[in-house]
């Protein structure tokens, strides 16, 4: 069972700090000097982003598989 923890771990670190570094370059394109947008591909981008987030958060909380029992 250990093992499997560490295993979470040393994944899931890693996942997670390839989601920030890509938040922070997706960030980078908020400079106005370099960039042009408006609010509507704005709302776009932001209900992809919010809506892979609530998908991820959700496979946690049905993470546990279905057992059959007799």
């Amino acid at each position: 069972m250990k093992n499997k923890e560490e295993r979470f771990k040393k994944v899931a670190e890693r996942r997670v700090q390839h989601v920030l570094d890509s938040l922070r370059r997706l960030s980078q394109c908020s400079n106005k000097r370099m960039y042009q947008w408006d609010e509507g591909q704005l709302k776009r981008i932001w209900t992809a982003v919010d809506s892979a987030l609530e998908k991820c958060k959700k496979s946690f909380n049905n993470s546990e598989v279905d057992e059959f029992r007799l």
